[in-house]
This record gives structure tokens, C-alpha cells and sequence, in this order.
């Protein structure tokens, strides 16, 4: 009997002891690498991966968007330019029209400054023919002097381009004459001017005042 259990014994010991081991690593006994099961396959995350047509499509929008933004920046330069062009052109209209005013204004002043000196003659007249009448009252003396006067005011006017209107012996002209009262005359002279009460002037193609006459009509 205990010879019996001894040789059990020996058995039991003899045997190979099986010990459960979790082995989690990845290779057999060989020493080779396993290949990951389905399971695990899925377990592990997986970079996305970028198609050519999504790649070619991302390039075009930077290329776009890259065309957009030089458009825009050119769009404001361009803004700005003509902003300044415009803040130019206003300035030199603006200088302008005040060297025109200024000119025209000097031209005008320069006028009046060389009508009263034309005038200043004719002052002087009127003042001798005013002496000459205190020393000498003659009627014919003072008449003199009165035309004197007179025809220095009509060089005055003269010399600024002021003319005096054509009437006696000419034709009637509606334009130019003033028709004061009419007078029984030959065939010859019906429509002609046959006296002037007050005479007429113009300045350039500008009719300052008719001429007030007399107009012969043929009975």
C-alpha cells in the first residue's frame, strides 16, 4: 500500500506542471510577430486620409481666396488714389476759380481806374468854363465853354469804346432809333431821320440808349 502511494507520488511529480499564463504579448513561440485580430484591428484609430480631388479642391479655394484678398487690397489703393485725385482737382478748381475772381476783379477795378481818369480832363473843362463865366458873363463866352465841356465828355466815352448812334440823314433803323414825332417830306426822303432831340449810344454790339429823332413821311 505504500509502495503504491510513493509511486503516485512520483508520478505526480514527474509530470509537467501546468501553470495558466495570461500572455498578452504579440508574438508566438517562435518568436514571431502576430497579426493583430479583427477586434484590435478596429481598436486602433486610423488617421483620415485626404483624397487627391479634396487636396486639388483645398488648393484652388487658397488660390482663390488669396486672388480675392490682392483684389480687395488693390480696390482700396485704387479707393484711396482717386480719393486724393479728387481732393486735388478740387483744391486747383477751387484755386482756380479764385485767380479768376482776382483777375477779373483787378481787370474790372482797372477799368473804372482808367475811366475816371479819361473823366478828369472833363472836370477840369467844366471847372475854366465855370472861371471864365465868373470874369467874363457873356452869353457866348459861357456857351463856349459849355461845348468845350461837351466834347471833352464825348472823347471820354470814346476812349472806353462808348460810340454815339448814326441818325441824322440816315435810315430808320427800329432797332437803334427811338421815333420821337414825324414830319411831311418828299418821296425821296420818306423813312429818313431828319433831326435828333437826344443822341444815342453803343457800347460794342451793346445799345446803351436809341437815338430819340424825327422820321420824314412822303405825303
Amino acid at each position: 500500500m505504500k509502495e503504491k502511494e510513493l509511486e503516485d507520488l512520483e508520478n505526480e511529480e514527474g509530470e509537467d506542471l501546468k501553470i495558466p499564463v495570461n500572455d498578452k504579448r504579440r508574438f508566438d513561440e517562435s518568436g514571431e510577430r502576430k497579426a493583430a485580430d479583427a477586434t484590435e484591428a478596429n481598436s486602433v484609430e486610423r488617421e483620415p486620409q485626404i483624397s487627391p480631388a479634396e487636396i486639388e479642391l483645398a488648393a484652388r479655394l487658397k488660390a482663390e481666396t488669396e486672388r480675392r484678398e490682392a483684389a480687395e487690397s488693390k480696390l482700396v489703393g485704387v479707393q484711396a488714389k482717386f480719393e486724393q485725385a479728387k481732393a486735388d482737382l478740387e483744391r486747383e478748381t477751387s484755386e482756380m476759380r479764385a485767380r479768376l475772381m482776382k483777375t477779373l476783379e483787378d481787370r474790372a477795378s482797372q477799368g473804372k481806374f482808367n475811366f475816371l481818369q479819361t473823366l478828369l480832363p472833363v472836370l477840369d473843362n467844366l471847372n475854366l468854363a465855370v472861371s471864365a463865366s465868373e470874369s467874363d458873363a457873356s452869353v457866348e463866352n459861357l456857351r463856349d465853354g459849355v461845348r468845350g465841356v461837351a466834347r471833352s465828355f464825348e472823347q471820354a466815352l470814346v476812349s472806353v469804346g462808348v460810340e454815339p448812334v448814326a441818325s441824322v440823314g440816315g435810315d430808320f433803323d427800329p432797332e437803334i432809333h427811338e421815333a420821337v414825332d414825324m414830319i411831311p417830306v418828299e418821296s425821296g426822303q420818306d423813312g429818313k431821320v431828319t433831326a435828333e432831340y437826344q443822341k444815342g449810344y453803343r457800347f460794342g454790339d451793346r445799345l446803351l440808349r436809341p437815338a430819340r429823332v424825327q422820321v420824314g413821311k412822303a405825303s
